[in-house]
């Protein structure tokens, strides 16, 4: 009896603990470590979904409570239990730690928001001090979008307009010219043809406007700058595993942590694999990114970064959805399907991409900062397709056959190496009532695009004595060879035409082709080196950002070898931007800056498709691209902090455009409009609508028409791929604690583009449309796994992104899923 009687007082006394573990907002930290530790015992548990833990068969009264979590500082404190059940709160405070004005320890906050940009300005400054717009896409966004490729990233961005499968994008209206990606605010050099994943990503941030101040030769629309992601102090393991539709299997890890006691030595390593087919007929989309980085951190006084990018892209140039031409002047998107694709079965198109930066960032005072940047890279290409000539065939009399599309035969390999070199020292300072940020640099970036390339062609006709010729003449038909074709005769081409009405995608001998276009790939080098100055002045509650830029550039052909000719630029690029404090909530602000891209060849600016690069005549003889922004903004946060809004209002206008004639019989000619104008407004909302659901949306109208032009019939006519209003909306919402579904977390999304014009005809538009995303989100309480089941294009709406031509147009993807099973530890 007396030991039952222990037993039981022994029970009796046994206390539990409620908690809830939130940050200085009052939003729910999930995934929080707690540690109990007594003279006694110790226990340990981690926070639910909505941050609450309960740790019970506590026999002890005063204990030392301990709360960690990735992004927080740690809290460490006493505390007194008691036999009731009442819900304690714990409040932990986010660690903000920045090192200077290089970004090289990893940003902790977990949601879809992101304050500060290092990128935009090269110091560390608040988004909501920046004098400029710009939409920010974190890691959390795109890890609930399950968004792998970049352009499913930035579409929820205002103004940011995908125009084709390929990297490519309108911005404000504009195209994005620039071939390559802007990683860590250091430009790199790839054809935009395949998509960049996203596994390795941190966040995309997309500065609207002309950025030549801060990026060198970068689009007037916007720049798309992709941030890597940083090693982190404390341990955080990542695995996922997804398979969804068009044959889609991939897996991606995340692992981070200190490699030593001190936590001086931090690493992170990402990883992606994917294999993948496509609703496109013969595409394929493989991909193998490898990331290790290394951040060493000797003193509090110096950080050191080192970073590795692998990439291995491996699929299918998809060039589009070839359609009949008009008929009684109505065109029919859908008179193919839109799986349609004019590839053939042994096409590819291979992207390796091998980066290396390294960053350095060391304080001689505590005003005195001195940072350094490179990156080096090497990609290599590797391309065979079939593709069209962006024309139609024409019989014998020279009537056109809108069944049959003309086709070439393209093989191409390149190799390029780009360096980057960033040296800036931050002054801070006050004087009298102003305070000061100071910064004087030096920018190199250096692109070498090394002998070896060569590109082969086969294309024309052929001639009754076996010889191709580039074009058909009616007044010579008798010289070629002949096929039939529905009743018709058609000169016969080099490469079979491709036959809508009876698509055959059987292996092709390429033996039958006459490659009669060989081109030796002549070595380039284009570099910029700039020296510029910026300050930021603070007084009272108005701040200016002063930035002037000098830049020398200089294009050589024929690099390092005969016939070599160089061609030099320069320019004085300035910005100002003013910005005024109306309260502690909302800034306004008004901004002008200038954009300058020189032609060159190491560059193809889109929209021309010319092919100069392949050539040794430099196309640094047409003037350079110039552009200018007037923008006013407000930025202001509300509902106590818990939501962001940024809105703009703003005209970009450029000039010196390049494009491409659109000239079948001379598809490379160029020619160089006068003018174009944007003006808009777009605004853009993040945040938290309860400490559980959280939104990102935006909304976008651009005004942007042709100006000046060779042709005065397009003068005030639209601009090319740009939907007058767009709209993107995605929230995520995860079931209260005390509901039935309190494992559950569900997501929407719906994106909206009006109708656009083709790249390179009028002749007809491409519709507007809407669409809806959905997913299903499902945590097990006190678990480390997480299983997402994402549906895109739910109600299988048949749209089109872009289109260049009659024979170039870009659907959509129709209805599909991805799950995907993520285990934390």
């Amino acid at each position: 009896m007396a030991i039952l009687l222990l037993l039981s007082l022994t029970t009796f006394a046994q206390k539990t603990l409620k908690g809830k573990v939130v940050d200085e907002n009052q939003q729910a930290i999930p995934h929080a470590s707690v540690k109990l530790k007594s003279a006694k015992q110790t226990k340990s548990t981690i926070t639910n979904n909505d941050g609450t833990f309960t740790i019970e068969q506590l026999d002890f009264s005063t204990a030392h409570i301990t709360i960690s979590s990735i992004g927080y500082k740690t809290l460490s404190q006493k505390i007194e239990l008691s036999t009731s059940s009442t819900l304690q709160i714990f409040t932990l405070v986010n660690d903000n730690t920045e090192l200077q004005a290089v970004e090289i320890v990893g940003r902790t906050q977990k949601d879809y928001n992101s304050e500060y940009s290092f990128s935009a300005t090269k110091i560390a400054i608040k988004n909501k001090e920046l004098p400029q717009a710009m939409s920010t896409v974190t890691k959390e966004l795109i890890a609930d979008r399950q968004a792998f490729q970049l352009a499913d990233a930035v579409k929820i961005a205002s103004g940011v307009i995908p125009s084709s499968f390929y990297n490519q994008y309108s911005i404000r209206g504009i195209s994005q010219n620039e071939e390559g990606q802007i990683i860590n605010g250091m430009r790199t050099r790839q054809y935009y043809f395949l998509q960049p994943l996203t596994t390795n990503i941190e966040r995309v941030e997309v500065l609207k406007g002309p950025a030549s101040v801060t990026f060198s030769s970068v689009d007037p629309g916007g720049s798309i700058n992709m941030v890597t992601k940083k090693p982190l102090a404390q341990e955080r393991h990542e695995v996922s595993l997804s398979a969804g539709r068009f044959s889609t299997v991939r897996g991606t890890f995340d692992f981070t942590g200190p490699l030593n006691e001190s936590k001086t030595l931090l690493y992170r390593l990402n990883g992606a694999y994917q294999d993948a087919k496509s609703y496109r007929d013969l595409v394929n989309n493989n991909a193998i990114l490898i990331s290790p980085s290394f951040t060493y951190l000797p003193s509090d006084r110096t950080a050191i970064n080192a970073e590795l990018i692998y990439s291995n892209l491996n699929g299918t140039l998809d060039r589009g959805q070839p359609i009949f031409g008009a008929v009684a002047g109505v065109t029919n998107l859908n008179s193919t399907p839109i799986s349609t694709s004019l590839s053939a079965s042994g096409d590819f198109f291979s992207s390796k991409d091998l980066i290396l930066m390294g960053n350095l960032s060391h304080k001689f005072t505590k005003n005195l900062i001195f940072n350094a940047s490179y990156m080096k890279q090497n990609w290599l290409e590797d391309l065979q397709e079939h593709r069209t000539t962006n024309a139609f065939a024409t019989d014998i009399t020279g009537a056109q056959v809108s069944s049959l599309v003309g086709m070439q035969f393209i093989q191409r390999k390149q190799t390029w190496s780009t360096d980057n070199i960033n040296l800036y020292l931050n002054a801070n300072f006050d004087l009298g009532k102003t305070s000061h940020k100071l910064l004087v640099g030096y920018d190199g970036q250096f692109w070498h695009k090394i002998k070896g390339g060569g590109q082969n062609a086969a294309r024309g006709f052929l001639l009754k004595d076996g010889s191709v010729t580039s074009s058909f003449s009616v007044a010579n038909a008798s010289n070629y060879q002949t096929i039939t074709y529905n009743g018709k005769t058609l000169p016969r081409p080099n490469v079979s035409y491709f036959d809508l009405n009876n698509p055959s995608y059987t292996v092709r001998n390429l033996n039958d082709y006459t490659l009669n276009v060989r081109t030796a790939i002549p070595s380039a080098m284009t570099t910029t080196e700039a020296i510029y100055m910026q300050e930021q002045i603070k007084l009272g509650k108005w701040s200016a950002l002063l930035s002037l830029r000098n830049e020398w550039f200089e294009d050589i052909t024929n690099y390092n070898a005969p016939n070599e000719a160089a061609f030099k630029n320069t320019a004085l690029i300035p910005r100002v931007g003013l910005t005024y404090e109306v309260n502690k909530a909302i800034n306004v602000y008004g901004t002008y800056l200038k954009g300058y891209q020189p032609q060159s060849n190491t560059v193809t600016l889109m929209p021309s498709t010319g092919n100069y690069v392949w050539t040794a005549q430099s196309v640094a003889i047409f003037r350079p691209l110039e552009s200018d922004l007037k923008e006013v903004g407000a930025k202001a946060t509300i509902l106590e902090g818990r939501f962001t809004v940024n809105s703009a209002i703003y005209e970009i206008n450029q000039k010196n455009i390049l494009m491409n004639a659109n000239d079948p019989s001379n598809p490379d000619l160029l020619v160089q409009r006068g003018a174009d104008r944007s003006r808009g407004f777009e605004v853009d909302i993040a945040g938290f609508i309860l400490p559980n659901w959280q939104l990102n949306a935006s909304y976008s109208y651009i005004d942007a028409v042709i100006v000046m032009d060779r042709d005065a019939n397009l003068i005030g006519q639209r601009k090319e791929n740009t939907p007058k209003n767009s709209a993107n909306l995605w929230t995520r919402y995860n079931f209260d604690a005390q509901s039935s579904l309190s494992d559950l977390g569900i997501g929407f999304g719906a994106q909206y583009q009006g109708s656009k014009i083709p790249w390179f005809t009028r002749g007809f538009e491409v519709p507007a449309f809407t669409t809806f995303d959905t997913a299903l989100y499902y945590t097990p309480s006190k678990s480390h796994v997480q299983i997402a089941l994402n549906i895109n294009n739910l109600f299988d709406t048949t749209y089109w992104l872009g289109a260049q031509n009659y024979t170039r147009l870009f659907p959509g993807a129709p209805r599909n899923f991805m799950l995907t099973m993520t285990y934390k530890f």
